[in-house]
């Protein structure tokens, strides 16, 4: 970066801290910068074109360039650019968008609380269980359940939730009363012999087994993405669902569905807890509600819960939560005019047209000597690398061969994401055409074969 002094590189490598970085190795390696977008395609500042085949994060569900999008922002900007949802104001873009997700989302949703992330999403869930219990006069009831591998945010709770080692080390997490259990991976946990309906069956009993330890009256949540996405595009398997609702039942346990990745038509149903049957009592979204365009999530809960929480406030005399930017004008707007793109260009329809190609594409790799599974549904899949295809060794970790084939493929013109396992995930947005995705599985396939190639020399 010498040579390069006061570049735009060379300022961001000084100035900018970065997300999910190395920050040692981004001081030599500097950064990809991104000028341009259009569709699918993201363009850096030396002209190359690159298929965006992680939709951004897992987010950018139209595509770039969606001018109704950019309308819809300038227009609400232009009429009120800002307003909150303290102390009884409101606005009628925020009402329209309450109403509308209630009516549409799985499970009998009765009211909607605005927020500016999935983490912030998440964090609320946490925060409204707790207070939730205490109203109905359950002090006792405020332990949460989450599972190994799962992601959930990185604030201070919605990290502890997330099951991933990067996620808590040092910084001294998880916090107390949440907890995790097993990850529901059957390609890496399944038992020898095993089937899949009765490794659900296993974490199941596990499940109800860490419940009964915990003691019920302590157990107050449990969460879980319906495909565990930045954990490895991991798929539920065989009737989990249907064997974990009736433990958490039993138990007065609630069910939070993280449908921050998942919702709004990445599985070709308008939300995973369609696709995979399951029945929450609380859902988070963010990502898609907005095509990422701008910053907006929401925890919406069952009509019980809001009553409780209702009651609650008036006797404490107030709801003592909430973000400056909740239910942002401008955000909500563009919320609405997604959700109408959504509808009007049946893009769960086209999502069910092009995603059994890409799966078919994906799947192509299951006889590659590098790769152990391939999965995933709709629009979202991961391709796990192996180092014996025969016993499922994973590589060692200090060869970083899912960030090398990440960056081969950026080199062959596709970006994509490294999971923990050495998966490589594909989340693109939900526009993309057939002709694309052949496209962006070509790279990668380039991708595969050259770091495949520097393995087997190195190893010689």
């Amino acid at each position: 970066m010498a040579d390069r002094l006061n570049s735009p590189a060379a300022r961001d490598v000084k100035f900018v801290m970065h997300p999910y970085t190395n920050m040692e190795k981004h001081k030599e390696s500097g950064p990809l910068i991104v000028e341009k977008a259009s569709g699918v395609w993201v363009t850096d500042d030396s002209g190359k074109r690159y298929i965006e085949g992680m939709a951004g994060l897992w987010c950018t569900s139209l595509g770039f360039g969606e001018e109704r999008l950019i309308e819809a922002a300038a227009k609400q900007m232009r009429e009120l650019p800002y307003y909150h949802l303290f102390t009884h104001k409101t606005h009628n873009p925020a009402i329209d968008l309450a109403e509308k997700l209630c009516g549409m989302a799985p499970g009998n949703m009765g009211q909607v609380f605005f927020a500016n992330s999935g983490s912030e999403a998440n964090d609320t869930a946490i925060k409204l269980i707790w207070y939730y219990n205490n109203a109905v006069g359950r002090p006792e009831k405020k332990k949460i359940l989450a599972r190994l591998k799962g992601y959930h945010g990185v604030t201070v709770a919605a990290a502890s939730l997330t099951g991933l080692p990067y996620n808590h080390k040092d910084f001294d997490l998880p916090i107390a009363n949440i907890g995790h259990v097993d990850c529901p991976h059957y390609y890496r946990y399944g038992e020898e012999g095993e089937t899949e309906e009765e490794f659900a069956t296993r974490l199941a009993e596990n499940l109800e087994k860490r419940i009964l330890e915990e003691g019920p009256d302590t157990v107050a949540a449990f969460f879980a993405e319906p495909i565990m996405g930045a954990g490895g595009v991991i798929l539920p398997p065989k009737t989990y669902f249907q064997k974990i609702q009736p433990v958490l039942k039993k138990y007065d346990v609630l069910l939070v569905a993280d449908e921050v990745i998942c919702g709004f038509g990445r599985t070709g149903n308008m939300f995973g807890c369609e696709t995979f049957g399951i029945e929450p009592d609380m859902v988070t979204v963010a990502k898609a509600l907005s095509s990422a365009y701008l910053p907006i999530s929401a925890l919406m809960v069952s009509q019980d819960i809001a009553d409780a929480v209702s009651k609650n406030s008036g006797k404490i005399g107030t709801f003592g939560h909430g973000y400056t930017y909740s239910g942002h004008p401008a955000a909500v707007a563009v919320a609405l005019e997604t959700l109408k793109i959504y509808e009007e260009r049946d893009i769960l329809a086209h999502v069910r047209e092009v995603g059994p190609h890409m799966q078919a594409r994906l799947r192509e790799f299951q006889d590659h000597p590098m790769v152990g599974e391939v999965r995933g549904t709709g629009l979202i899949g991961a391709v796990e690398t192996v180092a014996d295809k025969a016993t499922k060794r994973s590589f060692d970790p200090s060869l970083a061969v899912g960030p090398k084939l990440m960056m081969a493929a950026q080199q062959n013109g596709v970006i994509l994401r490294a999971t923990p396992g050495d998966a490589i995930a594909f989340s693109p947005p939900l526009i993309i055409t057939k002709s694309e995705i052949d496209q962006m599985v070509d790279g990668f396939a380039k991708a595969l074969d050259q770091v495949h190639a520097d393995l087997n020399k190195a190893a010689a």
